[in-house]
């Protein structure tokens, strides 16, 4: 099935609401709200994917105070689902319609996923947030934000970082030669280990032809500008 160029999937970092000090601030809020409106005045159909980074990391917790592992990545996702319905309510309370929908049953907040609903709340303009990611443990947000936009046979995986604008050869924050790469392939990325996304998120986009556009918070409604970002494609 060919895909549809016009329908997009963000996958936004918990750590990218955040300003380092505070959960949330209204300056991020604010900012990520008119970026989402600048990109469906452009004509795009657009589901979010939310981390929960800023609240909780389940590798923190797993192995210590005999939580196991499975316990602390639900935990992980329950984060996801705060940050939704935060994102829910300051989207709207700047004129956006969102939905949020969650792959843990929390029917008193949340939609369940179901594909067919997901799609009709796209074509009416409205922003669907998933929240809890795929819902089982040892899956990341990353990896949820791939099949989501499988599922919904999105033509883009936009992936928006907190600190840095694309890929990189190395760390730039430690390695002052690492040069910026406009382009590459998945199996590029899998082969050279660069740190762009969970590898099986990754596996998943390249074996499946779906492109992903990595760049910063600040470029995020610039994402179908070719300059901006890296372009990662599938083979």
């Amino acid at each position: 099935m060919q895909k549809d160029e016009k329908k997009v999937l963000i996958k936004l970092s918990g750590g990218a609401l955040s300003d380092g000090t505070e959960k949330y601030t209204e300056k991020v809020l604010n900012e990520t709200a008119k970026k989402i409106k600048n990109i469906q005045d452009k004509g795009y159909e657009l589901a979010l994917v939310v981390g929960g980074g800023n609240l909780f990391r389940g590798r923190e917790l797993s192995g210590t105070l005999s939580i196991r592992r499975p316990t602390a990545d639900y935990i992980g996702m329950l984060a996801t689902v705060q940050n939704a319905l935060v994102l829910r309510d300051y989207f709207e309370s700047q004129g956006l319609v969102v939905r949020v929908i969650s792959a843990i049953s929390m029917p008193q907040i949340c939609e369940p996923y179901l594909p067919q609903r997901v799609r009709r709340h796209l074509a009416k303009g409205r922003v669907v947030i998933f929240a809890g990611g795929l819902g089982n443990p040892f899956f990341t947000t990353d990896s949820a934000a791939a099949q989501r936009a499988l599922e919904l046979n999105c033509g883009l995986l936009v992936m928006a970082k907190d600190g840095v604008d694309g890929v990189y050869t190395a760390d730039p924050d430690t390695d002052p030669r690492a040069e910026k790469i406009d382009e590459i392939t998945a199996s590029e990325v899998l082969e050279k280990n660069l740190k762009v996304a969970d590898a099986s998120a990754i596996s998943l986009a390249r074996d499946n032809d779906l492109p992903i556009k990595v760049l910063s918070m600040e470029d995020l409604d610039k994402f179908d500008d070719p300059s901006v970002g890296t372009n990662l494609k599938a083979v």
